[in-house]
Parts: structure tokens; sequence; C-alpha cells
């Protein structure tokens, strides 16, 4: 045999070998999965708009420094809430809907939603919209899941209930308190026009850091909205990327 036709030979047992070892690693195991179902990370858009908003756990640590810090900046945001955090801190739920910000519903007791029922998440749905309605005289569209966990099964439940589920596409990761400069940095690096960016009212650096992203970003010509004024209501589709697409 001839050494070309030799070495075909043996490069095609090769790939043979390795496609037959692949096939028995990742049985029943598949890599990606372009059919899974996705929350809005973030919206397809021509105009540099992008939404800052913040997932208010625990405590009320910084909350009056941010929300001094919108009011300067003239920047509305959308708070997502949780149900317990509402009955802890009603004041403060006031405070943020009364300097017009949006309030975005975050579950009630903050639980991993893939691991409960449908009528579990419902439920907590549900509790966290009367809540919000109580003190605001209305209810929220927007639900982000606890810690940003879901399969299709949360997503369709969600969805089921009439609610926008929104994740974030750029996370300045402040919970871990890194450094106002990495986070600054992370923030920054990552936006563009349609992005939905995340912070948590208890952030170490997060309050200090806000006035220079906005700055930044103003300068850069983005301009701040809330999330239901970003995404679209109607008829449009959710990439595999999570970017939402007006049809």
């Amino acid at each position: 045999m001839k050494r070309g036709v030799l070495k075909k030979v043996i490069f095609s047992i090769f790939l043979l070998a390795v496609s037959a070892a692949s096939a028995i690693f990742f049985k029943n195991k598949p890599v990606f999965n372009i059919n899974r179902k996705l929350p809005i990370y973030c919206v397809e858009t021509k105009e540099k708009k992008v939404a800052i908003t913040f997932d208010t756990n625990w405590g009320k640590s910084n909350l009056k420094e941010i929300l001094d810090v919108m009011d300067k900046h003239k920047v509305k945001a959308t708070f997502f809430l949780i149900g317990n955090w509402i009955d802890d801190y009603p004041d403060e739920t006031k405070e943020i809907y009364k300097r017009g910000h949006e309030l975005g519903n975050h579950s009630n007791a903050h639980p991993d939603m893939i691991g409960v029922s449908k009528e579990r998440i419902i439920n907590e749905i549900s509790i966290t919209d009367a809540k919000i309605m109580k003190i605001t005289g209305k209810t929220s569209k927007l639900f982000r899941c606890p810690s940003g966990s879901y399969n299709d099964h949360v997503i369709d439940t969600v969805n089921s209930s009439g609610h926008y589920c929104i994740q974030w596409d750029v996370d300045s990761i402040d919970w871990k308190a890194e450094g106002a400069d990495k986070e600054y940095d992370r923030v920054i690096k990552k936006v563009k026009p349609g992005s939905i960016i995340l912070f948590h009212n208890d952030g170490k650096y997060t309050a200090n850091n806000l006035p220079k992203i906005i700055e930044y970003l103003k300068h850069q010509g983005f301009e701040f909205v809330k999330v239901g004024d970003l995404i679209y209501k109607d008829n449009f589709y959710i990439d595999n990327s999570g970017k939402q697409v007006k049809k």
C-alpha cells in the first residue's frame, strides 16, 4: 500500500475511534440543546438603551444611597423584590415605587425553582404579586428566577402565569465584593445596546460605583430605561443566546 493511502486509512480509523468514544462518553448527555427554553437575557435593538436592575434580597443596606444616586442622575431602574423582603421592609418598598422605579417579582421565599412543583412556582409568583399590589396598587408582569436558576419547566410555568421572565447579560457580581474597580470594569466592558445589568442593593461597592458607571455610559450615548420599557411585549422570539428579538 502506498504511504499516502496508508495515512488516509490510519486517519479514517482514528476519526472512527474518536467518534465511537464520544458516542459512549456523551450517551444521554447532550452537550447543547438549542431548543431549550430561555428567559430574556437582553434585547435586540439599534437604540443605545439599557436597563439597570437590582435584586433586593436580604436587608436594606445601601438602598437609600442607591435611590439617591439614581435620583441625582435622573435614572430609573427595575427592582426585583422578594415577597418576604416586602414584608420586612414595606416602607422601603413604598419608597422605591414613590421614586418612580419599576417593581419586579422575585418570588416570595427565594426557592430554587428547578426543585419545586408548578403549583409552588405559581404560588410564589401570585403571593408576591399580591404584596406588590397591596403597597403600590399595581401588579408586576416581570419575574426573575431566584439565583437565576431555571429549566424548561420553570420558563413554561412563568410564561403561563402571564409574566415575562427576565435574566441579565451583564452581571456586576457585586455580591462577591471583589473590588470596586473590578466590578466597574466588568460592567462597562460588557454593556451593549439592549443590555440588562444586574446589581444588588447590598453590594459593598455598588452605591459608590453606580455614579461612575452611569456617567460613563451616558457619555457613550446610552439611555437608561426600565425593563418594562426595554422589552418587547408581543410579536417576539428569544434566540438561543437569550436575546429577545422583534419579529
